[in-house]
């Protein structure tokens, strides 16, 4: 028994001294070798922000609906010979909307279908947007309804 008894007190003499490590620490103190030129800023650890109350009470609101993207239809003769020839109806826009903003807000105001939308940005500082309607739709008849003509 006395076998026993002897790695007993070896094991815990073992674990004594490495306890003993554990709570000291182990320096590893010494030079480091560099193997880049560049020094890269060690990733720290980075914290979620946690705010004492909201900056904003509410979202932010989308502005840019059906009736604020479509500011008015062009009368002018350059768009009436588009209305006749080619089924195209000419309308100023919003600035900040764009070509699928648009082809939805068309088909929702007029319930017409449109085939594609050309915009363009004129010198004084407004878009005019080319709206092509579907095969189906007649431009005359929606510039008739809309107050075009």
């Amino acid at each position: 028994m006395s076998g026993k008894a002897a790695k007993s007190t070896k094991t815990k003499s073992k674990a004594a001294a490495v306890s003993k490590a554990l709570k000291k620490g182990i320096s590893k103190k010494g030079t480091r070798i560099h193997t880049k030129v560049h020094f890269y800023k060690p990733k720290t650890l980075r914290t979620e922000r946690k705010p004492k109350y909201q900056r904003l009470s509410t979202g932010k609101k989308n502005t840019l609906d059906k009736h604020s993207i479509i500011k008015n239809p062009l009368t002018t003769e350059s768009s009436m010979k588009l209305i006749e020839d080619s089924n195209t109806l000419v309308f100023i826009v919003d600035i900040k909307a764009n070509k699928r903003q648009i082809k939805q807000a068309v088909k929702e105001l007029y319930t017409i279908e449109c085939e594609k939308v050309n915009t363009l940005i004129t010198p004084k500082g407004q878009k005019k947007a080319y709206v092509r309607l579907a095969k189906d739709y007649d431009a005359l008849d929606v510039a008739n309804r809309v107050g075009v003509i």
